[in-house]
Formats: C-alpha cells, structure tokens, sequence
C-alpha cells in the first residue's frame, strides 16, 4: 500500500498492484487477514484498504456470507472500534462507523437486534458520546435514505424502524445540549448590566410576548471546554440530519427548540470573540471559532425545519415561536451600540466561521437563508398573528440588508425583499376590497426600501463600495457584475412602483432633475479648440464628481425607463402628467446630446469622461424607446384634435436620431438611436413620419449607394424601420385613408436600392469565380439577405395587405435567391444564409408567395438535397453544415403544416426524403462509435429536427395515415379507422423507438412528449396497428430505460407514459406482457421473477401504477446485485 502512494511508483505498477489488491478482496474469508491487519497495524493505507474490503463484502457479498461469519463480523467490528475509536485518524474511525452501519442496514433488527440500542447506550455513555453521535449521523444518512442496492420493502421498512426510534432519539439529544448548557451556565461570569446594553426593548417584548422568554434568552452565553464544543456540534449535526427527513411533529419539543436558539446565539454574540482576544492566545481564538460552528450548525438545524412547507395545525404555534426567536437573534443582530456598528458587526459575524471551518457557509449566509425561507414559505401563514409584529420585522430586515458587508450578502437580501414585494402584489391582487388597508400598512417601509434601494445605485451616496464592482467581466447570464447590481437593484425599484406609483414617482424623478441639471449644464463648458469642441474641465476634484454624476443620471435614466410600463393601459389618463413630463425631459436631452456632440467632444479624462458621456446619451435614448407604448397611447388618444403636442415630441426626437446615424458615430450610440427609430415606426406609427424631414434625409442615407455602409446590426435596423414606416397600416384610421398605393411605391423603390447589386448576382451565378471574387461575393449576399430576412420577419404577423406590399417589392430577389442557390449548393455558409432566408419567408409570407412558385422551391430544394450532399453537410462540414440541414428540415415543417390542399402533394416526397436520406445517415452516425467522436456533437440539432417534421407529417396529417369515415365515427366501435400509407407510418414509429435506444437525454424527452401528445390529439395508442404490433414494444423499450438508468431525470415522464400505453390494454398488460417481460429478465432466478410479479399490483390508476413500476425497476436491480455478489456454486433456495 505504501508502494502504491509513494510518489516514485510508475502507473505501470501502480495498476499491477491494484490488480493484485482487487483479486485478494474478491477471494472468499479474505475479510479475516483484513480483520488481523485492522487490528494489528498502524498504517492508513492497509487500514483503509481492509475497510474497504469490508465495505465491499457487506454491500455487495452478504448475502452469499455464512451465518457463522456474519456473527463474527457482528461481534468483532463494533469491538474494534470500542477498542480503538480514540487513537484512530477520525477518517479511519468514521469509516469504520460507516461499515458497521451498513451492516445494520442489512440485518437490522432481524439478525443484529442490538444495532440501535448499542447506538443508544454508547451516547448514553459519557466516555463514548461522541462516538454514539457519530453512529447516530451515519446511521441517519444511510438508512433513512438509502441508496438502491436495497428491495422497496426493505427501505420502508428501515424508515419504519427509524421513525419509532425518532422520539427516544430527540430526547436524547435535547438531554445532552441541554445539560452542557446548564452545567457550563452556572460557571458562566455574568457581567453587570451597562447601561447601553439594554436587550429588552419594545421590539423584544412585542416579538416573545413574554418577559420570562426574553429574560432567558438574555443569559449570558456560556463558555464551554473543548469537548463540551466538539459533543455540542456533534449532537447538532444529527439534529440537522434528522430534521431533513423526520416529518415536523410534536416530537420536536419546545424544550428541543429553546435549546437550538440557544446555540443559535453562538453565531450571533461578539462578546464570544472579546473573550478569546481578551485572553490571546491562539488556541483561544480557535475556540472562539468554534463557538461560531456552533451557532452555524444551530442555524442550519433552524433552517431544515423552516424549508418544510407542509405544517401541521398542531406544530403552527411551535413555529411561531420559532419566528419570535430567531427575530430576536435579528435584533441582536442588527443592534447599534457604542462598541459596535451593525455593518462591523455583520463583518465579523460573516468571517468567523469562514477562517475555521474553511468550505463552509458563515453565519450570516446561513441567517439569510433563514430569512429568505420564512418570506417565501411562512410569511402568509405567520402574517394573520396578532402577535407576529410584520412591520417591525420588515424594519429589522431593512436594517439587515443595507448593512450586509458583502454585494454577495446584499444580493442575496434584495432578493428576499423581491420575494416579499411579490407576495405584497398578489395578496393585494387577490383582495381588493382592502388593497388601501394593506398598502397603508406597509407604505412608510415601502418608501424607505425605495429610496434607501436608489441611493445604493449612486454613486453620490455610495462611490465605495460601487467603485468595487467589476464592469467589465461577464457572467454566465452575459453581465458584468455592475450590470447584475444595477439590475437586481431596479427590479425592486420597479416592483415598488407597482405598489405605490405616486410615491415611487415622487421619489425618483427630483434625484433623476437634479442629475439632469449637471448634465444639461455641461454645455457652458464648451469651448472650440483647434481640432473641435472641447470640455473646460480639468480640475482633478471636478472630474471625479462629474463622472460620478454622469454614471448616476445613467442609472437612473435606466429606472425611469424600467418604470415606463406603469404609465399604460388603464392608469394612462392617471398619470398623464408625470409621464408627459418624463417624456418631455429625455426628449430634451436627447436632441441636447445630439446637438452638442457630447459624444465627439474632447475631454481632459478621455478614458473615463468620454464613455461616460456616450453612455448618457445612449441610456437617454433607451430610456425614450421605453416610452414608445406611452407615445402609441398617447397618439391614438389625441390624433383627432390637438395633436401639436404629440407631433412636437415625435419630431424632436428624430431631430435628435437623425445626426447619429452615420459609420463615425460609436456603435453604442448608433444602436440605441437605431432601435428608438425602429420603436417610433412600429410601435408608435405617427401617420406624419414620413413627411419629417429627418426620416427623409435617413432614407436617402441608406438609398445612397456612394455613401459609407452602417455596420452590419445598425443596417439592418434603419432598414427595417424604413420599410415598417412604409409598410404597417397607420393606426386609428380606415382602409381607404392608408395610402397602400404611394406607399407600395415608394417601399419597392426601397427594396430595389437595397438590392441593387444583389440583383446583379444572378448573370454571374453560373460562371466560375476566382477567389477573390467569391469573397465579394458571399459580403454581397450576407449584407442583402440579412437586411431582407429582417424586414419579412418584422412584418410577418402583420395584416394581409402589409405582406403583400412586402412580397411585391421583393419578388424579384426571391427569384435570385433561388437562382444562385444550386450555385453555393457545397458552400454551407452561403447555404446556410439563403436558407434562413426562404425559412424566413416561408414563415411569414408563404401565402403571398402563392403556390406554384412554392412549389418551385421546395421541388429545387428537394432535387438539391441528395443523399451524398445530405451526408457531406451532416458528417463533413462540421456544425455549419448541420444548421443547413436543420433549416431545411424547418422549412418542411411549416410546410407540412399549412392546413387544406395544397401542399398535401408533397407528403410522399418529405417522408422519403426524411426515411429514406436524412433517417439512414443519422441511423448510422448513431451506431458508429468512431464517427460519434467526431460528429456526435455536431449534429444533436439535426435529429431534434428530423424527429420534429416526423411529428408535424403525422400531427398535421393525420388522414393521410388514417381515412375516418362518417359511418366510422357514427357506430362507435363497429369499424376500425381505415389504414393508408402502413409502411410509412410503421416506419416513421420505429425510428421513434429506434431513438429511445440512444443515450442523447434530450432527444428522448422530446420525442416521448410527441409520442404522448399525438395519444393526447389522435389516440395514437389506441389505433389498431399501433395497439397490435408497437405498444408492449414501446412499453418494454421504456422499461428496460428506466431499469438500466440511462435517463434517470425523466424517470416521472417515463412512468406516465408507460400508464398511458398499459392503459390501452390493461388486460394484455398484466396477463401476457408482464408475464413475458419478467421473463425475459436476465440475472434473476424464477422465484425472485414471481416475487416481482406478485409485488406488482395489478392496480388501474396512475400514482399506484406508476409506483408499481419503479418498485419493479428497483427490486429488479436489487436483485440481480445480490445474485452478481453471490459466490460461484451457491444454491439458491
């Protein structure tokens, strides 16, 4: 063994020992050398080693183990560890608990009935208490939930057995805490009360409702030696245990709780640390430490029992003191007194834990989630008390969260009070009677978390600690830690507003005017320099405060924007004022920053000051595009009279656009003023847009050839924003005033600038290109198709006559789409471009396409899309050449999905395209290992597809499969349906099943939701073909699944579906499936087979049945573990 660790060891013979290790532990008795070794050596390796044989003689040999030496091991094993479980490394000493444990979870209480009561007595003992506590978690963790190399009956009954040693178990451990408590109490120095420390405030006897209960929990908190610290933690450690799987009874005593929150304090009380720096050495401050552990483990076992939501009436008053403790360790918590701040308080508390107990959680994060458990899962049991003060305890938590000493801990807590502001508006929602009431109640602490929220996000309030967050990497979610702050702050800011609108309003937009002067202001600074505009500021100090101001008005043009959907719909004529006057100020400095070129201006910080002042601009453009559905409602309220003000608005803010949409301007800005215009021609749809001079002149930006191309993103935005300009019916008036004619001209002189040298492409196609031409080439198509794909996609849910127009101007680049298609045909990126294109256009305009020229397409589509080219995009061209093959297949879908006629002609030709070229080449890919390793991740998304059209052919074309008559369906049951196309169906069935064969996990929950949902809509199971020759195939595929464990997440999913096929045939299932699956079972002898069979009940409804099937799967596995372990040549009775 010591060979085998050393570090000079090759792995040559590093695996010839292990080979010889492997082959001592499978020999029979060899537990007996290994008995010798564990009592004879000192070595960590062997002891390990022998443990480890035993181990694996106990869970997978025991039932092939004489009777005679399983009375040894019983005997010898808990002797050994009486003997040594002192000197013993604690990992040797805990695995050997483990062994003996797992023991007892085989013969318990049948063959070795003095397990638990040995457990018992070993914590009744003082000298091995902590050993007993050690058994006692262990035998928790293993029995209460053991793993499945144990029958169904089994488990419940191992779970039986525990739950009536829970009581006796409980009181025990009460016994314990609560004796070192007291013993360790009378020693305890209580010093004189001073007069700053006064803990039983109003709050405190609100909260407990009692003087004796606050007088209790004001002792001083004792200090405990070191074994009394280590049994403590022990006994708290099982109790979070039991807590997790113990139902919440009256077995968990007042007394068993009082006890907990006394540990609770632990965590909570600095004076602990005092007391280990006051006497300084290093072994005190371990100790303090520890007391920390204390008060963690305390928590954890807190929480375990408030993370149960089912609370029986008779345990309700239990947690409610529950509550009224813990709120009072909040209070201590969050208390201010001349020692301490709160903030310096939680510092201490958050790091205590961490330096010792390195991995695990501190105190603080474990009191969060406290917190977060009782909004979220208690709040509306305990709210109805008269005796539960809510608000005093919302005041508790405010102080709490803005004192959190880490954005982690501040984060955490934001999200409890979203918790709590959700719960608010629903319960308001559901009550309306009262909403007032309820609003009053918690207004005035709405409005602090409101403003306390906003001042957190301003850096004229809290540079410190902002500064500290990194704006530059991102997270999983694509944000930076900033963004993540900002965002999570104005969520609450915004579910405030929801609550108390006025208020919120009120609150915001002084703190937003006041920004906006500084910024607005900026413009007598302006001075001219030689090479442009230039900021007159240079003073270091007048920097800093400019550039936290300017990151200020940033944020909270931000929260005005989120806040911008409570001004619509039925508070529209309400808060008209405030929003015109919102509105009013971002379009003013809108067209301020435009006119002044803040964002070309030289500054005396250029690396700070300059993005600054390009993200205001920016921000104040967005924060204006989230108005767009106010300016909509404000359009079609005064359309008829006095519109000056509304075209005022819409005017101004194209002033403002119009100079930034050019290649100089950063893209930041461009996008944004990009996706304003796009909103104010779609959304807001002004009638007059047209006719403003600044749309004209961006029309002739992009008409004009000569003129520098945007990038690629803002291109395509402008473009679509002049077409929706041209092409959306104008709101509020009729038909004949829309001008379709004009308007239809003027969108097909667009579209023929657009593609000019598109169009040009198709003289071209069929000549050979040098390289260098190719590439022009392939920019000419990528720039036209995604600026067309876009303008079809924006309009395609669009009236009729909107479509029309769109498909009239770009008919003629159909056309040359289609044309140069065979052309790129073996270049998959090109490929994969136009065939975005033509799904686009199949989505959205397939109707205005008409059908011959459909036709046309997918007849070319099918006649380019060989077997040889299918396989060379699947297996050679990597992931580009599967998205080709993917749109494709998305193209067939929409088609075989339009209803009536017309494209039912087709069906034959999708079918065979799909069974006999694209099916095969997944087929085969799937059974040949060697090209999984290569293209097993390229192409997950092309069988996804595959199966999806298989599923619309038969969903959306049903009677191609099954003819049902009139006659049929009026004499229920005389007539089956009649069978068209059988091969195909068949085929099409197979594959399914084929699928559930492979590993890919969300394959196979994709394709058993369309399998169920065509039983759902067709009664797919019921069909005669598929009740005769599928259903016990599929239920055995499923079956054999969940035996194997191959897709163990989906076991539910599994279970159901399996009831629904048995369901057809309960009959069959229980007298000839049943009977043939067992079987055919491999590795399970007869008697064991009619042990399965009978313990199949042969219930008919669902939660029985589908228990019935994974007691099944279980026992099933259970067995044929046993039978593997057995020794060779054992009879079996």
């Amino acid at each position: 063994m010591t060979e085998f660790f050393h570090n000079c060891t090759t792995n040559e013979r590093k695996r010839e020992i292990e080979e010889l290790l492997n082959n001592f532990a499978q020999q029979i008795g060899a537990w007996r050398f290994c008995l010798y070794f564990l009592s004879s050596t000192r070595n960590d390796y062997v002891m390990m080693y022998s443990l480890t044989v035993f181990e694996n003689l106990i869970n997978k040999m025991w039932l092939g183990v004489p009777s005679q030496d399983k009375m040894e091991i019983r005997s010898c094993l808990p002797k050994l560890l009486l003997a040594h479980h002192k000197t013993l490394p604690y990992f040797i000493r805990n695995k050997l608990c483990k062994v003996i444990v797992d023991i007892g979870r085989q013969d318990w209480p049948m063959f070795y009935h003095d397990f638990f009561t040995n457990i018992l007595q070993l914590i009744q003992s003082p000298v091995t208490t902590p050993l007993g506590l050690i058994m006692l978690k262990t035998t928790s963790e293993e029995l209460a939930c053991p793993r499945e190399d144990l029958s169904v009956a089994r488990k419940e009954e191992l779970r039986k057995l525990l739950l009536d040693q829970v009581q006796t178990v409980l009181g025990l451990l009460t016994g314990i805490l609560e004796s070192i408590w007291d013993k360790h109490s009378v020693t305890a120095a209580t010093p004189p009360p001073s007069p700053t420390s006064g803990e039983s405030g109003d709050l405190l006897s609100s909260l407990l409702q009692s003087p004796s209960a606050a007088k209790l929990l004001n002792q001083p908190i004792p200090i405990l030696d070191t074994e009394s610290e280590y049994i403590c933690s022990l006994a708290l450690e099982c109790l979070a245990h039991l807590f997790s799987w113990i139902p919440l009874s009256t077995s968990i005593t007042p007394s068993l709780l009082t006890t907990i929150f006394h540990f609770a304090r632990f965590g909570c009380d600095t004076r602990v640390r005092k007391m280990s720096s006051v006497n300084g050495s290093s072994q005190n401050s371990v100790l303090g430490q520890e007391r920390g552990r204390l008060g963690v483990l305390a928590m954890s076992c807190i929480n375990e029992l408030m993370s149960k939501n089912c609370v029986p009436m008779e345990f309700e008053e239990y947690l409610l003191r529950m509550f009224q403790q813990t709120f009072y360790l909040l209070q201590k918590i969050t208390k201010e007194n001349n020692a301490h701040t709160v903030k310096s308080r939680l510092e201490e508390l958050d790091e205590r834990v961490l330096c010792w107990w390195r991995q695990a959680e501190s105190y603080i994060e474990k009191f969060t989630d406290f917190l977060r458990l009782f909004v979220s899962v208690h709040l509306r049991r305990i709210e109805s008390y008269s005796q539960f003060p809510v608000v005093e305890f919302l005041a508790l938590l405010f102080k709490y969260t803005f004192h959190q000493p880490t954005h982690e801990g501040y984060f955490s807590c934001l999200d409890i009070w979203t918790l709590f502001l959700d719960y608010l508006t629903s319960k308001i929602k559901s009550r309306l009677a009262d909403k007032e009431a309820v609003l009053n109640r918690y207004e005035d602490a709405l409005v602090l978390l409101l403003t306390e929220v906003l001042n957190r996000i301003q850096f004229r309030y809290n540079q410190a600690q902002l500064e500290e967050l990194d704006d530059e990497t991102l997270d999983d979610d694509q944000q930076t830690e900033w963004q993540r702050y900002l965002r999570q702050s104005l969520e609450v800011v915004a579910k405030v507003m929801e609550l108390l609108p006025t208020h919120a309003f009120s609150t915001l937009f002084p703190v937003l005017q006041d920004n906006l002067e500084v910024y607005l202001g900026l413009q007598q600074f302006v001075v001219t320099s030689g090479t442009g505009h230039r900021l007159n500021i240079t003073a270091e100090n007048d920097c800093r405060r400019l550039h936290c101001s300017l990151r200020d008005l940033s944020s909270l043009l931000q929260a005005v924007g989120r806040l911008a959907e409570y001004f619509i719909g039925d508070v529209f004529a309400a808060r008209f004022n405030d929003a015109l006057t919102v509105v009013e100020r971002l379009v003013k400095v809108t067209l301020y920053g435009s006119q002044i070129k803040l964002y070309n201006i030289e500054t005396a910080v250029p690396s700070v000051l300059k993005p600054d002042l390009i993200d205001v601009h920016a921000q104040s453009l967005a924060a204006l595009q989230a108005y767009s559905h106010w300016l909509a409602q404000f359009y079609s309220e005064v359309h008829r009279q006095n519109p000056e003000q509304f075209i005022s608005l819409v005017s101004t803010a194209l002033e403002a656009i119009t100079p930034l949409i050019s290649s100089k301007v950063q893209e930041k800005l461009l996008l944004s003023a990009c996706h304003l215009l796009v909103s104010l021609a779609t959304t807001v749809r002004p009638v007059f847009l047209i006719s403003i001079p600044a749309v004209q002149k961006v029309f002739n930006r992009i008409t004009d050839t000569s003129a520098q191309r945007l990038p690629d993103k803002a291109q395509v935005l402008v473009c679509r924003a002049l077409s929706n300009v041209l092409l959306l019916p104008w709101p509020n008036l009729p038909e004949s005033e829309q001008q379709w004619a004009v308007r239809s001209t003027n969108h097909a002189s667009l579209i023929s600038a657009l593609t000019r040298e598109y169009r040009q492409l198709k003289s071209n196609a069929i000549l050979p290109q040098r390289k260098v031409q190719m590439e022009d080439t392939k920019v000419i198509i990528h720039q036209t198709l995604s600026v067309l794909e876009d303008i079809v996609e924006s309009i395609s849910g669009e009236s009729t006559k909107s479509r029309q127009i769109c498909y009239q101007s770009l008919q003629e680049s159909v056309q040359v789409s289609l044309a140069l298609f065979p052309a790129f045909i073996h270049q998959s990126d090109v490929t994969d471009e136009m065939l975005s294109f033509f799904l686009t256009l199949f989505q959205g305009l397939r109707v205005q396409m008409g059908v011959p020229f459909t036709e046309q397409i997918i007849q070319t589509f099918l006649n380019m899309f060989t077997r040889e080219q299918l396989a060379e995009s699947i297996l050679h061209e990597g992931s580009t050449g599967c998205r080709v093959v993917e749109k494709f297949l998305k193209i067939l879908q929409v088609v075989v999905q339009e209803p009536g006629q017309v494209f039912k002609p087709f069906l034959p030709s999708v079918i065979s395209l799909c069974m006999e070229q694209v099916y095969p080449i997944i087929a085969e890919e799937l059974k040949c290992q060697s090209l999984c390793r290569v293209s097993w991740r390229s192409s997950p998304d092309v069988k996804a597809e595959l199966f999806e059209l298989l599923f619309r052919v038969l969903h959306h074309n049903w009677r191609y499969f099954f003819k049902s008559s009139v006659l049929a369906s009026v004499q229920r049951g005389v007539a089956e349906e009649q069978m068209e196309n059988e091969a195909q169906f068949s085929a099409i069935m197979q594959a399914f099943g084929q699928s559930f064969l492979q590993p890919d996990i969300h394959l196979f929950k994709q394709n058993l939701f369309y399998l169920e949902t065509l039983n759902t809509k067709q009664k797919l199971y019921h069909k005669k073909i598929f009740r005769t020759t599928m259903l016990f195939q599929f239920v055995n595929v499923l079956l054999q699944v969940l035996v194997h464990k191959s897709h163990d997440l989906l076991q539910e999913e599994i279970g159901i579906a399996t009831y629904n096929m048995a369901s057809v045939d309960f009959d069959g299932f229980y007298s000839a499936f049943l009977p043939e699956f067992l079987a055919s079972c491999d590795g399970v002898d007869s008697n064991q087979k009619n042990v399965l069979g009978r313990n199949f009940k042969m219930d008919r409804d669902l939660p029985s049945f589908t228990q019935n099937v994974h007691r099944l799967v279980n026992d099933l596995r259970y067995y044929r573990l046993c039978n593997d372990s057995l020794p060779p040549g054992t009879v079996k009775l």
